[in-house]
């Protein structure tokens, strides 16, 4: 019989094979390698959570990009609704109805109350036979007299050529140029609070040169022309260039009254205060002979016209004119600033 403990080999192979022990260490990192379960995997770990987190962030930038696109689409969606609605032909009218032309806000060529718009309006009014009268909604504060000379010149022209009448109804406010283009109407009608009047001139702005001396500014301006720095808010005001604007005004003024009275005729019942600039509420203007009685765009579409359908034929801006305006505005005063600065001044 063999003694166990001294045997050399295996009893169950019947080859040889060594007997050396294997390291614990060595033993671990076989079994790792091999996959055996439980054994310790820290990178595989840390590899899984990069992956994961790599895919999580390429989802949500995948949702952010379709969100924008959502968001873009509705914004070029609203702004072609916008641009086809401003360009859009207006429905062909075959029934009498009342021609409706607004003019709101600020007269003047860089504000949408102006001459070309209103005047291109008033021909496409006069010239539809279907429109039985025009009548003017007005609700301005005023503003330039020459665009409102020019189209208070229109209608008067417009109404020799088509023999239609016309109509003014003032909503809030019918002042100084809005009021200037309103007496070339057949009749005016306001709203017993509305604001009426305002017929004079002005000339606003302001003078800075005793501020610059307390500062110890020094104004440097080069002219060629003795009177070519007129009206310059930092230079000192001679008397006679505030003489020359008076005259200017007054004779501004001048014509205004005189608008007014070929519109007004015997209807106007002048005094002290009728040309002084003085505003009046819409009952006291019927009182003074410059508006003729009560009345709103239905009254008068109803009552005077009577012709109760009404077609709105003012011109507004489009979306793309409005921006033009805006943006294009800007970029021009940005560009003349810089060409003033480095240039004479031709103004």
């Amino acid at each position: 019989m063999t003694d166990p403990e001294s045997s050399p080999s295996s009893a169950s192979g019947g080859s040889a094979t060594s007997a050396t022990p294997v390291a614990p260490a060595a033993s671990s990192r076989v079994a790792a390698a091999d996959g055996a379960p439980g054994a310790p995997s820290w990178e595989r770990a840390l590899l899984e959570k990069l992956a994961l987190a790599a895919l999580q962030e390429q989802r949500a930038a995948r949702r952010w990009r379709i969100f924008w696109r959502f968001v873009w689409l509705a914004v070029a969606t609203a702004v072609a609704v916008a641009l086809l609605r401003d360009v859009a032909t207006p429905k062909a009218v075959h029934t009498p109805h009342t021609a409706l032309i607004e003019l709101r806000g600020p007269i003047g060529a860089e504000h949408e109350a102006n001459a070309t718009q209103v005047m291109g309006a008033l021909r496409d009014a006069f010239a539809e036979p279907q429109a039985k009268a025009v009548v003017l909604l007005i609700d301005s504060p005023g503003g330039s007299p020459v665009q409102a000379g020019l189209i208070n010149d229109e209608i008067w022209r417009l109404k020799a050529e088509y023999d239609k009448p016309v109509y003014a109804v003032v909503e809030e406010t019918c002042a100084s140029a809005a009021y200037y283009v309103a007496v070339a109407a057949d009749r005016i009608y306001v709203d017993k609070a509305s604001l009426v009047g305002s017929i004079g001139v002005l000339m606003d702005g302001f003078g800075f040169t005793g501020l610059m001396d307390k500062l110890g500014v020094e104004r440097r301006l080069l002219t060629a022309g003795e009177n070519k720095g007129f009206l310059d808010p930092f230079s000192p005001q001679t008397e006679r260039h505030r003489a020359h604007a008076q005259r200017m005004l007054d004779e501004i003024h001048q014509q205004f009254i005189a608008v007014v009275r070929k519109g007004r005729g015997e209807r106007l019942k002048e005094d002290a205060d009728t040309f002084s600039g003085l505003v009046w509420t819409g009952q006291r203007a019927v009182e003074l002979g410059l508006a003729d009685a009560l009345g709103s765009v239905d009254s008068v579409a109803r009552d005077v016209v009577q012709v109760e359908e009404i077609v709105d034929y003012t011109q507004r801006e489009s979306v793309a004119q409005r921006l033009a305006r805006r943006f294009g505005a800007g970029a021009v005063e940005g560009l003349w600033q810089v060409a003033r600065s480095a240039a004479p001044a031709w103004r």
